[in-house]
């Protein structure tokens, strides 16, 4: 899990970045931002794969297998993974259950209760203390909260 938790991290941050810019460009249509939240959440998946395989290859001095590109590219799925809660509430908007703009509240703030779970996580790893767990949940709210109000100053 802890080896997984920095692309759950990073996949909910790119989910979140992308519900901003999406929802002002597409206010009425949460359907459109769900393909935009696959399709970035997919293309830097791709990136991170590729990434780590060149790294890996470059390191070992040696060519990647298609056994080493897997496990590369399930280690990295978690990027894909953080995408699910938010894209399930979007999903939901496109099937009317909700409003757009109902659905990209909620895609927040399953993305925001997400990072509070990874924070919590990660707090316990490390067997933090209250201060400590407090530090770290506090700065991944940080990072969802700051885009949240980037969406706020952009317009809701």
């Amino acid at each position: 899990m802890g080896a997984r938790l920095g692309g759950f991290v990073y996949g909910t941050i790119v989910v979140l970045s992308v519900l901003v810019a999406s929802a002002r460009a597409y206010p009425h249509s949460a359907g459109r931002i769900a393909v935009l939240v696959v399709a970035s959440s997919v293309v830097f998946w791709v990136a991170h794969v590729y990434a780590h395989g060149i790294s890996e290859s470059v390191t070992d001095d040696e060519r990647l297998s298609v056994a080493d590109l897997r496990r590369i590219a399930r280690h990295e799925a978690s990027i894909l993974e953080a995408a699910l809660p938010p894209l399930a509430a979007l999903l939901l908007g496109a099937l009317g259950v909700f409003s757009t703009r109902t659905a990209v509240w909620i895609a927040f703030a399953l993305g925001l209760l997400v990072l509070l779970v990874e924070g919590i996580v990660v707090a316990r790893v490390e067997r933090l203390r209250a201060l400590g767990t407090v530090i770290v949940v506090s700065a991944n709210l940080a990072l969802g909260l700051a885009l949240v109000a980037l969406k706020l100053l952009l317009g809701h």
